[in-house]
This record gives C-alpha cells, sequence and structure tokens, in this order.
C-alpha cells in the first residue's frame, strides 16, 4: 500500500480537525464536505478496502461509528445521515486507505444535497439467488 494522504495525518505529518480517535482508529472532518459535519473514520492499520483491514481494526471502527454517528447529529443537529464506504476505484474509492463517511442530512433540504445516490434495482432470478448465496456461504 501507499503512503496515503491518511497515513500522514495519522503520524501528525499534516493537520486535520481530529474529533476522535484512540489506539486503533482516528476520525475526522472531511475538508471538503458534503455537509456540515461530514466526518471520516480511519483505521490506524494501512489497509487499501476493507477486506484486507484485521479483524481487530475492523471491530474498532464497529465500535467508534456508532458512536461517532450520534456525537456527530447532536453536534448539527441532523436527524439522518449516511454512512458510506467506497472500496477500490470501480467503487469511486480515491483514497487509497479505509476509511468510512458519516454524511449527516437535514430536513429541508433537497434529498441530493451533499449525497446523491440512485439506486437502479433489478429483479433477481430466484435459481441464480440461491446457487450465489450457497457460494458466498461456503466462503465465509
Amino acid at each position: 500500500m501507499s503512503d496515503s494522504i491518511f497515513s500522514k495525518i495519522i503520524r501528525k505529518e499534516i493537520p486535520a480537525q481530529r474529533v476522535y480517535e484512540d489506539d486503533a482508529c482516528i476520525a475526522i472532518l472531511d475538508i471538503n464536505p458534503l455537509a456540515e459535519g461530514h466526518t471520516l473514520l480511519i483505521p490506524k492499520e494501512p489497509a487499501e478496502t476493507l477486506d484486507a483491514l484485521s479483524d481487530a481494526s475492523s471491530a474498532a471502527l464497529g465500535r467508534a461509528l456508532p458512536r461517532l454517528a450520534r456525537a456527530i447529529c447532536k453536534a448539527t443537529g441532523a436527524e439522518a445521515y449516511n454512512v458510506l464506504l467506497n472500496n477500490g476505484p470501480d467503487a469511486g474509492q480515491v483514497v487509497p486507505h479505509v476509511h468510512f463517511h458519516i454524511i449527516p442530512r437535514f430536513q429541508g433540504r433537497p434529498r441530493g444535497a451533499g449525497l446523491s445516490m440512485q439506486w437502479n434495482t433489478h429483479s433477481a432470478d430466484a435459481e441464480q439467488a440461491s446457487e450465489l448465496g450457497r457460494r458466498i456461504a461456503r466462503l465465509l
């Protein structure tokens, strides 16, 4: 893994507005926020994608994420939020270091304000879905 901007922030070589830190992760305000309070939760372990992250770091992120979401909503007055994780360039990941976006959403603002997503769904074939489910389960 390359030395990402997040690695430099973790080592305090680059300044950032830290809102949380423990032995395994940090949370910083995004410097280009989609909304007030847009925060990034970043593991200190260098891993490009979630599937490359250790169980210990994953667990630490899982403990920190709900605490951060509650604090961000309380601090900003948001009643809703998105949690976003992009894994790999094809999923829109720009910085090659795992990081969750916690993006507050505010009543009265258009749904697409700051963050826009469109779900283009299709009907799943029951037989294909059953086979895929079995393949995934065998790999766990």
